[in-house]
C-alpha cells in the first residue's frame, strides 16, 4: 500500500473510534486527496482547535472557497461542532478527516463526485 493509502485507512479507522463515524470511504480518498501534500506535512495534517488562525483558516479555504458556503454563524458552530465530536483531548485532529465530517454535515459530498 502507498503512503497515502495508508494514511486513509488510519483515518477510517480514527473516524470510527473517535467520532462513531463509519466513513464512507470513497468520499474519505476524495477528500484525502482533495488535501495534496497537507496530509505528509506533520503540522499541516491536522486542525488545531485551540487556534482560532487555523479555524479561521478551515472556515475560509475549505468552508467558503472548497464548499461554496456562504460567510455566516452556522459555519463556526459546525466547526466547534467538529472539534467536540473528535474530542478536545485527541491530539490528532487530521486535516482530512476534519473536513470529511464538515463536508457530510453540510451535505457537500457531491463536490467530491
Amino acid at each position: 500500500m502507498s503512503k497515502r493509502d495508508d494514511l486513509i485507512a488510519l483515518y477510517a479507522k480514527e473516524l470510527k473510534e473517535k467520532a462513531g463515524v463509519t466513513a464512507d470511504m470513497d468520499l474519505l480518498k476524495k477528500v484525502t486527496i482533495g488535501c495534496g501534500p497537507s496530509i505528509y506535512n506533520r503540522d499541516a495534517a491536522s486542525v488545531s482547535c485551540s487556534q482560532a488562525s487555523e479555524l479561521e483558516t478551515v472556515k475560509k479555504n475549505f468552508l467558503i472557497k472548497k464548499l461554496g458556503l456562504k460567510d455566516d454563524a452556522k459555519l463556526d458552530a459546525a466547526i466547534k461542532e467538529v472539534c467536540e465530536q473528535l474530542g478536545s483531548s485527541n491530539r490528532n485532529k487530521y486535516r482530512a478527516m476534519f473536513y470529511y465530517l464538515l463536508a457530510v454535515k453540510f451535505k457537500k459530498q457531491a463536490i467530491y463526485k
